[in-house]
C-alpha cells in the first residue's frame, strides 16, 4: 500500500506523542503495572467493549430505516466489525467508515453512498452524546477542580457546556425543522434589521436543508438514546480497566477519559489509533485526575492492546465471509461515490452465505 502524506503525518504525530508520553516515565514501572493487571477484569473490559459494538449495530437500524425499514441486525453487526477492523489495520485515517458502508452494501440492497451518509449523521449523534457526558463529568462533585488552575476549569466547563448546547440545538433543529425555521425567523425579524433578518433566515434554512437526512423524530430520538448507550458502555469498559490496573477513580473519571480519548483519536494517526489513544488517556488521567504517570500509561497501553484483538478478529472473519479484501478498501479510498453499487454481490453467496 502506497505511503501518502496522511500516513506520513500520522507516523510523525505518533512518534512525537510517544516520545512526549514516555520521556519522563519509568519504563520498568510501566511494564510492571501492565504485568500486574487483573486478567479477569481485563477480560471483562473486552466483553463490555464488544457490547458497545453490538450497541452501535442496534443504533444503526434507526439511521438506515428510511432506506431499509427492516435492516437485519447480523448484517449491521458484521459491517460494524469490518469497519473497526479496517480502522485498526489500515493506515488511512477513517477508512473504516467507508469500509463499514461498503461491507453493508455487499450484504444488503443499500448503496455504499447511502450507508455512508447514515454514518455522517451517526458522527453528529456521537458528538452530542460525548459532549453531554463530558459536561456531566466536569460538573460532577468528583471532578478534581481544586487540582487545576481556576481559569482552566472555567474554560473546560464553559466550552463543554456551550458545545453541548450547540449540539443539542442542532438535534432540535433536525427533529423539528419547520418549527425551528419559524421560530428563528420570528426572533430574527424582531431583533435584526430587515436585510440582516432576511439573510439570516436564508442561511438558517440552508443549515436545516443540510441536516435533512436526520429528520424524523421516530428515528433520530431512539438513535440518540442508543448513542448514549454506546458511549456509556465504552466508559464502563474504561472504568473496569481502571480497576484492573489499580486506578481508583469514580465513574465520572471514565466519562471524562472517554471524551478525551475520543477527541485525541480524531487526529490523523497510523492504524489502531496508536499514540493518540495513549495521549488522550494520559491527559485525562495524569494532567486532570493526578494519577501516577506509570499507572496511567500502563492502563493506556494495556487496555488498548487487549481490546485491539476482539473486534479486529471479528472484522477479519466477517470480511472473509463477505468476500472483502484489503484491496477493496484501497480502491474505495477516495469516497463512497466510487462504490455506490447496491445489493448483495455474487461473491457473498460464494463465500458461504451472508451473516443475516
Amino acid at each position: 500500500m502506497r505511503l501518502n502524506w496522511k500516513m506520513l503525518l500520522g507516523v510523525a504525530v505518533v512518534a512525537v506523542l510517544l516520545w512526549w508520553l514516555f520521556r519522563d516515565a519509568d519504563l520498568g514501572e510501566v511494564w510492571a503495572t501492565i504485568r500486574s493487571a487483573n486478567p479477569f477484569q481485563l477480560f471483562a473490559t473486552c466483553v463490555v467493549a464488544m457490547a458497545g459494538f453490538a450497541a452501535r449495530a442496534a443504533r444503526w437500524r434507526f439511521l438506515l430505516a428510511p432506506a431499509q425499514p427492516h435492516s437485519p441486525y447480523r448484517s449491521r453487526f458484521a459491517a460494524v466489525c469490518v469497519g473497526f477492523m479496517a480502522n485498526n489495520l489500515l493506515p488511512s485515517g477513517r477508512v473504516g467508515e467507508l469500509g463499514r458502508a461498503y461491507a453493508y452494501s455487499r450484504l444488503e440492497p443499500v448503496s455504499t453512498a447511502t450507508a455512508f451518509a447514515t454514518l455522517i449523521v451517526e458522527r453528529l449523534l456521537d458528538g452530542v452524546a460525548v459532549f453531554a457526558l463530558l459536561v456531566i463529568a466536569v460538573l460532577s462533585a468528583t471532578f478534581p477542580a481544586e487540582s487545576l488552575p481556576g481559569v482552566l476549569v472555567a474554560g473546560i466547563q464553559g466550552v463543554t457546556l456551550v458545545l453541548g448546547l450547540v449540539l443539542v440545538g442542532a438535534l432540535a433543529v433536525v427533529a423539528f425543522p419547520t418549527r425551528s425555521v419559524g421560530l428563528c425567523r420570528a426572533v430574527a425579524t424582531r431583533i435584526l434589521p430587515h436585510r440582516l433578518a432576511t439573510g439570516f433566515d436564508e442561511v438558517f434554512q440552508g443549515i436545516v436543508t443540510g441536516l435533512a437526512s436526520m429528520r424524523g423524530w421516530r428515528h433520530i430520538v431512539p438513535a440518540l438514546l442508543w448513542s448514549f448507550v454506546v458511549w456509556i458502555i465504552q466508559s464502563l469498559s474504561f472504568w473496569i480497566g481502571f480497576a484492573a490496573f489499580g486506578i481508583d477513580l469514580p465513574f465520572a473519571a471514565a466519562l471524562f477519559t472517554n471524551a478525551a480519548i475520543a477527541v485525541a483519536v480524531a487526529v490523523p494517526a497510523p492504524p489502531g489509533y496508536l499514540g493518540t489513544f495513549q495521549f488522550g488517556a494520559s491527559v485525562a488521567l495524569v494532567q486532570v485526575y493526578s494519577v501516577a504517570e506509570e499507572a496511567a500509561l500502563g492502563f493506556a497501553v494495556g487496555w488498548h492492546f487487549v481490546n485491539f484483538f476482539p473486534v479486529t478478529l471479528a472484522g477479519l472473519w466477517y470480511a472473509r465471509r463477505i468476500g472483502i479484501t484489503f484491496r477493496d478498501f484501497s480502491r474505495r479510498g477516495e469516497g463512497p461515490a466510487g462504490a455506490s453499487r447496491s445489493g448483495t454481490s455474487p461473491e457473498v453467496g460464494a463465500a458461504g452465505g451472508t451473516p443475516r
